[in-house]
């Protein structure tokens, strides 16, 4: 079932093309991650993915179990018209908190940072995020590593890796967590490069 609240906010955003967190193109430090990935059946899940260009590359690299998800039908629709012959049973509609399945892989970029950063909806996310990874799954992406502000209109929204990991740390268990050495050059210095796996817990 959809937020209609939710699903209405990031449709209006998408129609009215006020999408500054859209680069174009994979970005580099998923896109490099990606590069490292040997094994082309994995399940991958993308969530928020919006036009979802580490979808397309994933794709066009011959990963086939590749599953993008978005609370706005715009994006998929598309995702869909610029890929053609990707599955369309494999594009999710979704609200990502209602949502059940289990990955190997789960890639992040920029969602964490879309919600309204309440500490219920941030730990609600990383709950989820430790129910959807398979055993051996990883959750794997880019947080933005900007200052936090009182602006609820001000998506995608901040944070520094102490505040993430107050989360993060609670459901999945961390890897690696750093400063982004390979950010595209807008971003360079503002993101944060994470390896989560699940809590076996």
């Amino acid at each position: 079932m959809l937020s209609t609240k939710e699903e209405k906010y990031w449709s209006q955003r998408y129609q009215e093309e006020r999408t500054g967190w859209n680069i174009g193109y994979p970005s580099t430090p998923l896109k490099s991650y990606i590069d490292q990935l040997a094994d082309k059946y994995i399940k991958i899940l993308i969530p928020g993915a919006g036009n979802a260009y580490e979808a397309e590359y994933l794709w066009q690299q011959g990963f086939t179990n590749v599953f993008v998800m978005d609370i706005s039908s715009i994006p998929l629709k598309a995702f869909q018209k610029r890929n053609p012959d990707f599955p369309s049973q494999q594009l999710l509609q979704e609200d990502f908190f209602n949502h059940k399945n289990l990955y190997d892989l789960i890639l992040e970029q920029t969602f964490f940072c879309s919600f309204i950063p309440t500490a219920e909806n941030r730990f609600a996310y990383a709950k989820h995020m430790n129910t959807l990874l398979k055993r051996s799954g990883k959750l794997v992406g880019l947080w933005f590593d900007i200052p936090l502000t009182g602006n609820m209109e001000k998506r995608p929204f901040g944070g520094d890796k102490e505040l993430y990991l107050k989360y993060l740390a609670k459901h999945l268990e961390v890897k690696t967590f750093e400063k982004c050495y390979n950010s595209i050059a807008p971003r360079q210095g503002n993101e944060l490069f994470g390896i989560f796996t699940k809590n076996q817990a």
